[in-house]
């Protein structure tokens, strides 16, 4: 699982691969990270036997710019505010160093899902097949609701608890509250939890995740770039997701030809997608996976 620096335009790019790319450069697999995700966010759905076998594939997972690993606000002085696009082509130009022509598929949760759409639709003939897990396509009026409620809480102070704690509120379902389902992921109590959502995001740089957001916030896509898609396209919304929705996930599936639409039903909201957390939700996104690699 070699780990290792990619250098272009004056960025770093830092990734993880798994497996062998083959001679027709025809069996990678990119994952891209998603917010205060890394390389190592996937771990749990790769694996000898597992639909993400590096036996069989040459599997990519590359930082995000703006996320603490790669090039960021923490680690570069010259680091400026990244759009998905511009992470995108540093992706591509990373798989071509390797020689990869083909993108066999291309799976993601969240702003790795974001980063999906926008590969898809930037490089049609490259994609073949785009799995896009609780995660839009651009940043919808809701969403960006929600975002300039967390970053309110971070204020100027970098208040990095209090955005923790407000984030918590979205991330998981009214159900996931309202059945105590935190106590299946070994937190007590209510505050337990919060005080853990508090404690994660006090590992991270308050720059970093600024940066992060802005990247999401200003995430932008036209109807006519996704008609561009051509990868065959499962949108895989969780029906308790409440940024992430399920009616925003419709309209952009029908602006994609041919794109299918599953959804993932779970009382976890938006974290029902997060890779590997959960039985259930990762075998349906397994099921998927298969299905377009089949």
């Amino acid at each position: 699982m070699p780990i290792d620096i990619f250098t272009f335009n004056k960025l770093s790019l830092v990734y993880e691969t798994h497996g062998t790319l083959n001679a027709e450069g025809t069996n990678c697999i990119l994952l891209p990270t998603y917010y205060t995700g890394t390389h190592a966010s996937y771990a749990r759905m790769i694996g000898a036997g597992r639909v993400l076998d590096p036996a069989k594939y040459f599997i990519v997972s590359p930082n995000m710019l703006g996320n603490g690993v790669s090039s960021s606000p923490s680690n570069s002085g010259s680091y400026a505010n990244a759009t998905i696009a511009n992470n995108v082509h540093l992706q591509h130009a990373l798989l071509k160093s390797f020689g990869v022509q083909q993108i066999k598929l291309l799976y993601g949760w969240s702003m790795g899902a974001m980063q999906g759409y926008h590969w898809a639709a930037l490089y049609p003939d490259m994609v073949k097949s785009l799995l896009a897990v609780c995660g839009s396509a651009k940043c919808w009026p809701l969403n960006e609701v929600f975002l300039e409620g967390i970053s309110a809480a971070m204020g100027h102070d970098g208040d990095r608890a209090a955005f923790g704690r407000a984030y918590a509120g979205w991330a998981y379902s009214a159900a996931f509250y309202r059945n105590e389902l935190y106590k299946d992921l070994g937190y007590q109590t209510l505050e337990d939890f919060l005080k853990y959502w508090e404690d994660d995001h006090l590992s991270f740089d308050a720059r970093d995740l600024m940066a992060m957001l802005w990247t999401w916030k200003n995430a932008r896509i036209s109807d006519a770039e996704l008609a561009q898609i051509k990868a065959r396209t499962i949108i895989m919304p969780a029906d308790t997701d409440m940024y992430f929705t399920v009616d925003e996930a419709r309209i952009e599936a029908s602006a994609i030809p041919g794109a299918e639409l599953r959804v993932l039903i779970s009382p976890y909201g938006h974290c029902a997608g997060a890779p590997g957390r959960f039985p259930a939700e990762t075998a349906s996104i397994e099921a998927a996976m298969r299905a377009l690699l089949a």
